[in-house]
This record gives structure tokens, sequence and C-alpha cells, in this order.
């Protein structure tokens, strides 16, 4: 990786990732504000903004928008998160400056038009009615609003009816001027492209930019507990919880490692002993989510009604299971899949441009390649014994189906207590 940072006089940054032979890019602007930075009337609104920006501009309208990159086969997308806020396009090579002319667009020269601002307002309740509907996903929503309970970073990315209701051109204006600034923002190109063009043409188009940073984002800490949602389904939706590390933390390689080992694929301990030796669902794995100051771990599980009644005792015996020896073979596995899926995504211009937004706002650099490696090699037995350890003090449910044969969550909870106890 051949990576070079410059930062604009009005504190923009601008990074490029060069691809030899590559005959297209990927670029796009990563923000640094997410559902975790909003107040209590603006639930829903980064990502409400997140579709406006799409909706038309002081020079074009939104089918000019589509049509303008859709004509040179090109794809504009944005996403948003709890932590950040993408636009990002990819075209040929040829057409790198009119992907940045429109990014940069409809980032500084959104018109939120009242008119388009009523028919997205519908698009996006029809939205959260979907994630509604769909059981194994909202059953994530539910359990990021127990482990953050009364806090921004525990409130769903799409909002609520109510307050998707109320929003207003002005909450955008305001909400943008507020969150949307050059120091908060990263334009990231990778592929086909020059440093100093892209330094030049963004320096231009990002001209009219606000300057100087946002504010200072809420902390978050984990408070947990439980919540479960009866409802006449096929299958029930479990997800457990554990306290975990923050995105920057030293332990983040040993906490992707505990997982994988733990529920990462077909190999792993959960899915051999809770799938294909117990039968008790058809799917289940761990991951972990982290955040800037925080982060968990989870196990989901999709399962019968009857099994219900079984697996959470499972699920805690893995547990244990995992602060006792893990075996040079599985720590061996976890490390190629997650080298594996690093490697791979190097290869897609969009990946790398995502992840190297990512290190920036982590680390305010982008890591090597060899340097991460690195450190998911020095990853050993002890390391997952005493991460796994020291998570289980304050476990999380969050269920959503025919869960009534379902495992309480204070007995669930008390299945750990002498480690809560070894903590103390």
């Amino acid at each position: 990786m051949n990576i070079e940072i410059s930062k604009l006089s009005n504190g923009l940054t601008v990074v490029t990732d060069p691809m030899a032979k590559l005959e297209s890019a990927a670029l796009g602007v990563w923000v640094s504000t997410g559902s975790r930075n909003e107040l209590p009337p603006e639930m829903g609104l980064s990502h409400m903004l997140e579709h406006m920006a799409f909706k038309g501009t002081t020079s074009r309208n939104a089918r000019q928008i589509a049509e303008e990159i859709e004509a040179v086969g090109g794809y504009l997308n944005a996403y948003t998160s709890r932590e950040q806020t993408a636009f990002h396009a990819r075209v040929l090579k040829n057409d790198v400056p009119l992907a940045l002319d429109i990014v940069a667009d409809i980032l500084v020269n959104p018109t939120f038009a009242a008119a388009e601002l009523e028919r997205e307002r519908q698009v996006v309740l029809q939205e959260l009615g979907q994630a509604r509907d769909t059981p194994d996903d909202i059953i994530f929503d539910h359990l990021q609003n127990v482990i953050y309970r009364g806090q921004p970073l525990g409130w769903s990315i799409l909002g609520e009816e109510a307050t998707v209701a109320a929003f207003t051109p002005r909450a955008l204006r305001d909400y943008s001027g507020r969150q949307y600034r050059a120091d908060t923002m990263i334009l990231v190109s990778s592929g086909a492209v020059s440093h100093r063009h892209i330094v030049a043409m963004t320096e231009e188009k990002f001209a009219r930019l606000a300057t100087g940073s946002a504010g200072r984002t809420p902390p978050a800490h984990y408070v947990g507990g439980d919540i479960r949602v009866e409802d006449d389904l096929e299958q029930a939706h479990v997800v457990y919880a554990f306290p975990g590390v923050a995105s920057g933390d030293a332990d983040f390689y040993v906490a992707q490692i505990h997982a994988m080992v733990l529920g990462g694929g077909m190999s792993s301990r959960l899915f051999q002993e809770v799938r294909e030796r117990r039968g008790l669902c058809y799917s289940i794995y761990a991951f972990t989510n982290n955040f800037q100051d925080t982060g968990f771990t989870g196990i989901y599980a999709g399962t019968g009604e009857t099994e219900t009644a079984e697996i959470s005792a499972v699920i805690a015996g893995e547990m244990e299971a995992m602060t006792g020896a893990v075996s040079e073979a599985e720590l061996a596995r976890a490390k190629a899949q997650l080298k594996s899926g690093l490697l791979m995504g190097l290869e897609r211009p969009g990946t790398r441009a995502e992840q190297i937004a990512g290190q920036i706002f982590t680390f305010d650099r982008v890591q090597s390649v060899a340097e991460i490696v690195a450190q998911i090699d020095a990853v050993d037995g002890a390391a997952l014994k005493r991460y796994g350890t020291g998570i289980m003090t304050q476990p999380s449910m969050a269920a959503v189906g025919p869960i009534k044969k379902l495992e309480r969550h204070d007995v669930f909870a008390a299945r750990f207590a002498h480690k809560r106890e070894a903590a103390e």
C-alpha cells in the first residue's frame, strides 16, 4: 500500500490509496457522526440526512444525481452507522472527477427541500416498519438498547415513528451545520487515482465546507440487562452479550479471535456443540461490536420454541469453557480466518477505502498490513483466557419470538456469578 495523506487548509483530511493496474476507483467521504451524536428529538436524523443528501442540491435535482452517475456506469450510495455516515462511489478511472463532484455537491450544497422531505419521510417510515417485521434484524436493535439503555448509542439508527414524523428542513440544516464540518470528515480514494489530482479537486469542490470541529461525542458505558418481545413466530431469535472493548483497545484482536474461536464459523465451538452435536438451532454465531469508547461480545442464536429451554445453559457452558485451554489448532484457524478476511478485502478498492477511514478515525493514522498481521499473530491462549474470563461479569439478553421457555435473565446471569465475585 502506497498511501498518501494531506490535510487541506479547511481541515478536511484527504487520503489516496493507488492500486496498480486497476481501471476503476472507489472514493467517498466518511463523516465522524452517526446516531450516537443525536439529541433525543433528533433520533434517526443522521439516517434521514443521509437519505436527503441525494434528494437535491443547488445545482442538481434527485433525478440528475442518479442519472449522471449511472450514465457513466458508476455506483453511488451511502450508509449510516452509530458513529459514522459515509457517502461513497465506484467509477471507472476517467470518471473520478465526476464522482468527486457529485459527492462534494450532495455534502456541501444540499437543499433539504420540504417537498422532498415529505416524500422521503414516508420511505424511512416504511423502512422502519420493514425492520420491525424482520426479527433477526430488529433483535440487534433491542440488544443495543438494553446494553446502552438511556444513551444515544442505544438508540435505533432509523429512529422512531414520532421523531421521524417531526423532522423539518431546519432540523436537517441545524444538524448538518453542527456535525458536517471539515474536521469531522475524511475523503478517501482507492484504485486508479492520483494524490495530486484528488487533492486539487477536493480543495476546489469542498472550499465552501464549514470549518471547525463538531461538538464532543457523549461518552457511553455498558449498562446491560434483559429485553424480551413475545411474538407468534416460527423461530425464536436470541442474542446474548457481554462487556467488550473499544475499537482502539489493545485487546481489539484478542476480542476478534475470541469470537472467532467461540462462534466464528462451522469449525467453531458453538456451531459444533449447539448445532452439529445437539441440533438446537439452525443459525448460531459469535461477534464483536466495537465503538470508540466501549464495545461488547455477542452471540446470536435462531432456534425453535422447544429448544429455547436448553440453549442458554449450553451457551453459558461454552463461554465457561473458553476461559480454559484453547488448542493451537483452534487458535491457528481463527487467526487464518481473520487474516484471510483482511487480505481478501484489500483486493477491493471500496473495502480498502472504508478500512482506511476507520483506522484514521480510530488511530489518526493508517496501520500497515504487516502491523495488523503482527497484532493478530501475537494473540495467544493466555490472552484469550484472560479476555474470556474478564467479559463474563455482566451478561445481557435480548429475545424475540416464542420465548416462554427461554431461561430467565437472572438465572442466566447466575451462571456467571462466580466470575463476578472473582472480579470484585
